[in-house]
């Protein structure tokens, strides 16, 4: 039995399409809920992974209030941890139109000579479908991640989901993953739905927009 904590870090209310997927979650047993709000979410996601250290979980499952995902991801995002990975995300792309993968087949982050940051992150357009694979890194909308892999990113860096300048602090805690050789994958059969709004006018009826 794994014990896992289930995160939602948000800012105020969640999203009513999140909250039913919630509802429709399978939670096994050992598995535990934990919500922080109204405080921003790189304070939100340390304070999250210091308890989860602190108390014993093995596993946190990091949901944001923006999300839609299957009953069953629990279970499957940890069938993929235990293929020998430290974190997975589910795919999911941008809440806009015309929207990318939130998932990076690059992040850079180093203090060049002249002091200035080299940081940016590449979109991984390419990725295979309907597979577990290999990434550098993604937004941390649907993702589980060790506890282990927490606990020594925290050893190293102080605040694991600290931002770094030109990085938020997803892409900073997934940098910081890598620096320690962190295996970081994606599936891409987990399919997830990113809540967002929409205008809806005239033009879009005429075929205009």
């Amino acid at each position: 039995m794994k014990k896992i904590l289930i995160a939602v870090p948000c800012f105020d209310m969640v999203n009513i399409d999140f909250a039913c997927s919630f509802i429709k979650m399978e939670k096994p047993e050992g598995t535990e809920f934990t919500i922080i709000k109204n405080t921003l979410i790189y304070n939100a996601r340390n304070n999250i992974a210091k308890d989860a250290v602190k108390d014993g979980f093995q596993f946190v499952l990091w949901l944001d209030s923006d999300m839609v995902f299957q009953p069953d991801i629990i279970a499957r995002l940890s069938e993929d941890i235990d293929k020998g990975y430290d974190m997975v995300s589910g795919l999911y792309v941008e809440r806009k139109p015309n929207p990318r993968p939130v998932l990076f087949d690059e992040i850079v982050w180093k203090v060049l000579d002249d002091g200035n940051v080299e940081a940016g992150a590449s979109f991984f357009f390419d990725y295979p479908k309907d597979k577990l694979f290999p990434c550098d890194g993604f937004g941390f909308g649907c993702v589980m991640v060790s506890v282990d892999l927490i606990k020594r990113v925290g050893d190293k860096y102080s605040l694991p989901f600290q931002p770094l300048l030109g990085l938020g602090e997803d892409l900073a805690f997934c940098w910081r993953a890598k620096q320690l050789g962190a295996k970081i994958g994606c599936d891409s059969r987990i399919k997830c739905g990113h809540i967002g709004s929409m205008m809806y006018t005239e033009a879009m009826l005429k075929g205009e927009a």
